[in-house]
């Protein structure tokens, strides 16, 4: 396990130990870069309880409530591995996200705030699309909260349940291909168009710019995340 990567700390007394590392260990696999090189990710028990400061048991039972999630495997006398999706896998949840997506912006066009509005406007102030290169992790990570503000200030707590359970993986994918070719420009165009319709208050455009933005991610895996298989 890579201590780095893997970042946890120890637990208080506030929730039982159960709750407590599973909340740190999901929180810990959600930020990984699971995609980022070819090797999967292997979790060392030992190391994870000494990190957060508990013995086995609340460790186990965490894992185990994880691995019924999806996050993670356990192969006999091979140990435990962050769950990597296929090619495949990873395109069709896109695209059940993009009609998720779509359907949360056209429900934040008609129950989101002016605030919400300039929030997202604000997520991108700070990037040049010329100078984008320089800082793809910083703007990964503001395109990940730009999808998450859209899902949240829908007021469906249904599709940001769905979502969430899908975020590992659609955070990790789109952190990776924002590395690649002229991805991270191509989004931030379409980011500021997808802006544009909430503003209007567009319920019918912002649904297909959504729709169509994420769909795009799709297309770009398919044809350039070979890697993944």
């Amino acid at each position: 396990m890579d201590r780095v990567r893997f970042s946890v700390e120890p637990l208080d007394q506030g929730m039982s130990f159960k709750a407590k590392a599973y909340q740190a260990l999901r929180h810990a696999i959600t930020q990984m870069d699971i995609y980022g090189e070819r090797n999967e990710i292997r979790l060392d028990e030992r190391h994870l309880c000494e990190a957060l400061g508990v013995s086995r048991t609340p460790v186990r039972e965490a894992m185990a409530l994880l691995e019924q999630e999806g996050f993670i495997r356990s192969q006999p006398r091979r140990g435990i591995y962050v769950v990597r999706k296929t090619k495949a896998e990873i395109v069709e949840m896109i695209t059940v996200c993009a009609a998720l997506e779509g359907m949360a912006a056209r429900l934040f066009v008609e129950r989101a705030t002016d605030l919400s509005v300039a929030d997202l406007e604000a997520t991108f102030d700070r990037f040049s699309e010329g100078e984008l290169a320089d800082h793809v992790l910083e703007y990964s990570d503001a395109n990940i909260a730009f999808h998450q503000a859209i899902i949240q200030a829908s007021g469906c707590t249904l599709i940001a349940d769905l979502t969430d359970r899908f975020f590992i993986h659609m955070r990790a994918i789109r952190r990776v291909t924002m590395r690649r070719g002229r991805r991270a420009e191509k989004s931030i165009v379409e980011h500021r168009e997808i802006i544009e319709a909430l503003m209007t208050r567009d319920a019918d455009l912002a649904e297909r710019r959504v729709r169509e933005h994420t769909l795009g991610l799709a297309h770009f895996v398919e044809n350039h995340c070979d890697f993944l298989d």
